[in-house]
């Protein structure tokens, strides 16, 4: 569990970069330094994900949102759910930390992360296949000021073209380099111990190329104090090339990065704020330096020491290109290929050691458990021991290494055709990919005081040592599985113009196959761990036999979508869209019967259809949709206790039905002023089986957003509000996650700094009103978790954090 980074990656990206360097220092001085262009109004900025023609948002019957590169640096706090929370459609909260963001789309069920929503920068994804582990979209890749804009698109044929998906797809979209050199370098501190150094670089190499090159370098001690840093870069390079009759463009990565994250805690169980540990201060998070290294001793004498300290790591890059070629007037192809390999670690703090999961009393420790007579309890750092009114808290960390490798290609044509009157697009093509994922991971023990970056605690009762430096149980769980996707696709479009119509229609069929392998496990005792006279879970480990579970799965799968859209006035237009879908089941929800063969494997079926309008009038734009959808036989994945401290992936059937009504709009009061605002209200319910009837769980029934943006091009301000109804932990509906806001700030000024150059001077507020609103509860407990004792485990949002920058352009 030590990767290291790819030479490959690095190499690449040096070159890119050190050419980019090198012309800007030869060729800037020749060329007159410009500002980027601001951005487009939402209606008119031209949709090119998940369609093959060119159509401004306004004119596609499709749902459709885009955030300009403004809009982004306005929103970004630590992680991709500061922005997509404003995306209509999308709940998104981001309190585990900077990356797997729990996204969620609306009337679909999901425990988050990017379940149904395909992530990709530049029509390329960031990995082809989700659910082999579950590892979030979000941690093989970051944002930077490289990024032009956002486009959300959902419905229609959007889920035909690349990974596809009906429930919308997620396309970063890159700058690229122009006729003159330009560049953005910022700098970020926060409190909490922040510091972040961004930069973006882009012009010509001759009069036909052009570079960008974007990248950061950053190092976090919060946004939750643990005593772990979150440190690393990312580098992202691209090159154009104009030819005769369209474009090339090369794209490369690379990322060296580790990230705390963090898991639900004890709060209150009445107010479900945080409260007081050992030390009187309020418990952010259990998180603890005094984990890092924690070491078991194995079968065979074999050490395991934890690579906690690391948190979320990832190394590794990418290289990717798309062509755009003009073949003829009315024949274009389009022709795009990635490959990406990345050394991947999910190390967290769970939130409890699956038997208790609260803070106890030293006594009640013991009761608990079994053990007779009085205890001793020491800390480990210095072996004074613990006050009597100290609470403990037993922890797990999950270690986890998962390594990852993806490739994907996709090649198709676009016929443009004059037929009855109407000119269609007709769009043939193909797309493949195939992914191969890990996850291996060993589950550890902890006895510790309940405070913020709690001190590990040791325990001897009548002579027997029930820990070592900390360590109560060297292996609890463990896993070594190994999962491969290969994904084949044909899609069929036609994008049609007629007058006041605007038509789309399609069919994708798809093939997925699956290859798993997984090693059986079974607990070994009598394993010393260095003492003498040590308790039955300390000498215990789960460990692999080196026996596997191996097998095969494939399904094939159609979908069809059909929209319209009417032009009925030069401000108004109608619009809707149906869509029969499909998602394929996560490989890694397959199970092996009693005969040791994989389980059924079957298609996840959806149908969607949507209708609204559209409106773009003056200094107004707004949608007003109605919508519905229903989801057969999802097969939903979680992590649970099992009992005696272990984990396990729990596999839930489910379908569900939702019907909602949608709403956005943006109106400029005046020309530095503009005012939004978002709402969706989805009416969703279990609609089979035993939990027939109840609300899915995490979900929101209402979820709405509103700002207020000031921008006069020296001074600028914006206020947001994003608003969450009251949800359930759960799909049994057990305990209730109460409504919250959660309110932001951005000032800043700019001063001219002579030509096109400028100097602006910023200010954020993340969480202004420091809300705890929870947003998730505890999911390892599942249906057991309740409301109404003296502790509730679950995880707020993030605290307040006031950040400054400072960002040149020139």
């Amino acid at each position: 569990m030590n990767p290291r980074f790819p030479a490959h990656a690095l190499s690449t990206l040096s070159t890119a970069v050190l050419a980019a360097l090198a012309t800007l220092a030869t060729g800037a001085q020749a060329q007159t330094p410009n500002a980027p262009a601001a951005d487009p109004p939402a209606a008119q900025t031209v949709v090119v994900t998940g369609t093959s023609t060119l159509r401004a948002g306004f004119a596609t019957p499709l749902s459709t949102t885009a955030l300009g590169a403004t809009e982004l640096a306005r929103l970004t706090s630590s992680s991709q759910a500061d922005i997509l929370a404003t995306v209509p459609g999308i709940k998104a909260e981001g309190g585990g930390g900077e990356v797997a963001a729990n996204v969620q789309v609306r009337g679909l069920p999901s425990s988050g992360q990017y379940q149904f929503t395909p992530l990709l920068y530049d029509g390329l994804p960031a990995l082809s296949t989700f659910g082999l582990n579950s590892s979030a979209y979000d941690v093989y890749i970051r944002n930077d000021l490289g990024v032009r804009r956002l486009e959300f698109v959902a419905g229609g044929v959007s889920n035909l073209f690349g990974p596809g998906s009906v429930a919308g797809v997620l396309n970063y979209i890159s700058k690229t380099g122009g006729a003159k050199h330009q560049g953005v370098v910022q700098l970020e501190v926060a409190d909490k111990g922040r510091v972040r150094a961004d930069a973006y670089l882009g012009g010509p190499i001759s009069d036909r190329t052009f570079y960008a090159v974007s990248g950061w370098v950053r190092k976090d001690d919060g946004p939750l104090k643990s005593g772990l840093a979150t440190e690393g870069f990312q580098l992202r390079a691209n090159l154009m090339h104009r030819l005769d009759k369209g474009t090339v463009k090369l794209f490369a990565q690379a990322i060296d990065d580790k990230v705390q994250y963090y898991l639900p805690l004890p709060l209150d169980g009445g107010s479900l704020e945080r409260v007081a540990g050992a030390d009187g201060q309020t418990v952010y998070t259990v998180n603890t330096a005094q984990a890092a290294g924690l070491t078991s001793v194995l079968p065979g004498g074999r050490t395991y020491s934890s690579p906690i300290a690391d948190g979320v790591s990832t190394q590794g890059g990418s290289l990717g290109f798309v062509l755009d070629l003009d073949l003829a007037d009315d024949l274009a192809l389009n022709a795009k290929a990635k490959v990406a390999r990345y050394q991947h670690q999910f190390n967290l703090f769970l939130d409890g050691d699956g038997i208790i999961n609260v803070p106890e009393l030293q006594a009640q420790y013991l009761t608990n458990r079994s053990i007779t007579g009085t205890g001793s309890f020491t800390y480990v750092d210095n072996g004074q021991a613990l006050a009597a009114g100290t609470r403990l808290f037993a922890n797990r960390v999950l270690n986890r290494d998962r390594p990852a490798d993806d490739a994907s290609a996709e090649l198709n044509l676009v016929k443009r055709m004059q037929l009855g009157g109407a000119t269609h697009n007709f769009t043939v093509g193909t797309w493949m990919a195939r992914t191969t994922a890990e996850d291996n991971s060993i589950t550890q023990t902890y006895l510790a005081e309940f405070a913020n970056q709690p001190r590990l605690v040791n325990l001897v009762a009548n002579g027997v040592n029930y820990t070592r430096n900390g360590l109560v149980d060297p292996s609890v769980g463990y896993t070594q599985n190994k999962h491969r996707a290969t994904r084949t696709a044909i899609y069929l479009a036609d994008q049609i113009e007629a007058q006041r119509w605007a038509f789309d229609a399609g069919i994708r069929f798809e093939k997925l196959s699956g290859d798993i392998r997984r090693e059986t496990t079974a607990t070994v005792n009598n394993i010393s761990q260095g003492g003498t006279n040590e308790a039955a879970a300390l000498t215990s480990a789960v460990v692999g036999t080196g026996n596997f579970l191996a097998g095969k799965v494939s399904t094939s799968e159609t979908a069809a979508s059909l929209g319209a859209l009417y032009k009925l006035t030069p401000a108004t237009n109608l619009y809707a869209n149906l869509s029969h879908g499909f998602f394929f089941p996560e490989v890694r929800s397959v199970g092996f019967n009693a005969q040791g063969n994989p389980a059924s494997y079957e298609g996840e079926v959806i149908d969607q259809i949507e209708a609204g309008v559209k409106v773009a009038a003056g200094p107004f734009s707004g949608t007003l949709a109605l919508f519905t959808s229903k989801l057969k036989n999802r097969r939903s994945v979680t992590f649970q206790n099992t009992g005696g401290g272990g984990i396990a992936e729990v596999v839930t059937l489910l379908s569900t039905e939702a019907k909602g009504v949608e709403a956005s709009m943006s109106y400029r009061l005046m020309p530095a002023l503009l005012a939004s605002a978002n709402l969706t209200y989805t009416d969703h319910e279990i609609s089979e089986g035993a939990l027939k009837g109840r609300e899915l769980e995490r979900k929101p029934k209402t979820f709405a957003n509103a700002a207020l943006n000031y921008d006069d091009g020296r001074f600028d301000a914006g206020l947001s509000w994003n608003y969450q109804s009251r949800a359930f932990t759960n799909n049994a509906n057990t305990a209730v996650l109460p409504s919250y806001s959660l309110w932001r700030l951005s000032a800043g000024y700019k001063m001219p700094m002579g030509g096109d150059t400028a100097l602006r001077l910023g200010l954020g507020v993340f969480n202004l009103t420091n809300s705890q609103g929870l947003a998730e509860g505890s999911p390892r407990v599942g249906a057991a978790q309740v409301g109404g004792g003296q502790f509730f485990v679950g995880r707020p949002i993030l605290p307040r954090r006031v950040s400054l920058t400072a960002t040149y352009s020139f």
